[in-house]
């Protein structure tokens, strides 16, 4: 059973299958609207629904597969709260140094006691005493730059993330639509010999052929039962890597790719190195990869300002009533405090150093990334310019003549003018050409999304 679904419904549906959200998709029938399918799917979930969902087919579409895969991907996930890390870092890294309260009661004799009266008259001395950090040389605004820095490029990791898993997503949607024909054609291919050998059967009996030659169709048609079983198999692992990349808790057998195969053609690019420097410079991992050598700037400023003393500017109340046994005490009194670090045996030698190197190594992690970013945007584009070569020739010159070797092939054997041994060439050579084909259309898809993806601007 197939149906098609919505955008805005296909997720709800995947999730639901496991509750047989799937069946009362069926009940309302393809036509069904959004609203409908909103509204009426928790009312209408038959009791055994959980236990026949594995029996339903969702037809997925590939821009379907990526708006999932945006959503629920993990990795994708994982990406977006490192982003948000990075953004609480940044808060906490624009904050100002908190004053500090400090409450202290000295002075308790024992022996002479602490007086009669209130509380206020005890003789003891209290002290209240607020301190505050000045940060000076600029540290917050380099710490706040260096954080700032530190969040657009976990943003732009995100996004790699995001490119990354939508050329996965798209590669394994093409996965499954290539295991998809290539089963259907195998299965045909099955309906072929077991046609071929029913023939075989009844020439045998009336003695047109001999015994070896029936035995041989009957080896083609085993082998072609293996064939069936694997691409079984291979459609099996297809459909479960795309669900895991979607993260969908539903059954692999559930899902079936509906898109056909894009057109075997690629944009026109007269100027390809303009587009491709173009493609490099707004790719998100070397974007990435600037905005964490600027951030490794900001640090070395920071590292640098630590040489320039910050202050620490206190004020204090103090309150030391005297008594009649004990006479020690102040009254009331004042005082400010300035404390001041003297550099006299390290001036933060080490973390400058450590500054600059964080700052060489965020360089050349820059011009890596822009290296590797250039060799994988050539190779995507050479990739999809011979798979479209090689699938324009398969196209158009080898599977046609294929096609005509085995259709007249088989013609001559039903009529006796051909012998087994031919005709099962013929199969072969046609099956060949028409797998290299499925395989051609799928590199060619894979190459050419990639490209597509790999492209498009990063717009943070």
């Amino acid at each position: 059973m197939m149906f098609a679904l919505t955008i805005g419904n296909i997720r709800h549906c995947l999730m639901g299958m496991a509750s047989g959200g799937a069946l009362a998709m069926l009940a309302l029938g393809a036509d069904a609207t959004p609203a409908q399918i909103n509204t009426d799917l928790p009312k209408m979930l038959p009791a055994n629904a959980a236990e026949n969902a594995s029996s339903t087919a969702v037809s997925l579409s590939l821009q379907q597969a990526l708006q999932i895969a945006v959503t629920d991907n993990r990795d994708i996930r994982l990406s977006r709260l490192a982003l948000d890390t990075a953004g609480a870092m940044r808060t906490a890294a624009e904050a100002a140094p908190n004053p500090t309260l400090t409450i202290q009661t000295v002075n308790i004799n024992p022996k002479l006691g602490i007086g009669s009266g209130k509380l206020r008259d005890k003789t003891v001395d209290s002290t209240w005493r607020i301190d505050q950090l000045i940060e000076r040389g600029g540290k917050r605004e380099y710490r706040s730059e260096n954080a700032r820095y530190l969040e657009l490029a976990a943003r732009h990791d995100a996004m790699d993330t995001e490119r990354q898993t939508r050329i996965t997503v798209s590669a394994a949607y093409f996965d499954l639509l290539a295991a998809q024909q290539r089963l259907r054609l195998l299965q045909e291919t099955r309906k072929l010999f077991g046609q071929t050998q029913a023939a075989a059967d009844q020439r045998k009996k009336a003695g047109d052929i001999a015994g070896a030659d029936a035995a041989r169709i009957r080896v083609d048609a085993l082998r072609s039962e293996n064939d069936m079983r694997q691409a079984q198999n291979d459609l099996l692992h297809a459909q479960s890597h795309l669900i895991n990349l979607l993260s969908l808790r539903i059954s692999p057998t559930a899902i079936t790719a509906a898109d056909s195969w894009p057109a075997a053609t690629l944009p026109a690019t007269p100027e390809l190195e303009n587009k491709l420097q173009q493609a490099i410079e707004s790719r998100p991992d070397v974007q990435s990869a600037q905005a964490k050598l600027d951030a490794a700037l900001a640090a070395k400023k920071l590292a640098l300002a630590a040489r320039t003393r910050d202050v620490s500017v206190g004020v204090q109340f103090e309150h030391y009533p005297t008594s009649a046994t004990n006479t020690q005490g102040s009254g009331n009194s004042y005082g400010v405090s300035v404390q001041i670090p003297l550099f006299v045996r390290y001036e933060y030698q080490g973390e400058i150093r450590a500054a600059e190197i964080a700052v060489d190594s965020a360089r050349e992690m820059l011009g890596k990334t822009r290296e590797a970013a250039a060799q994988e945007l050539r190779g995507l584009w050479e990739s999809a310019s011979s798979a479209q070569d090689i699938l324009q020739r398969l196209t158009s010159q080898v599977q046609p003549a294929a096609r005509q070797s085995a259709d007249a092939a088989e013609f001559a054997f039903k009529n006796g003018a051909l012998g087994v041994m031919d005709v099962l060439d013929a199969r072969r050579v046609f099956r060949a050409t028409e797998i290299d084909t499925i395989n051609a259309q799928s590199d060619f898809a894979k190459a050419q999304t990639a490209w597509q993806i790999s492209t498009q601007e990063s717009k943070p």
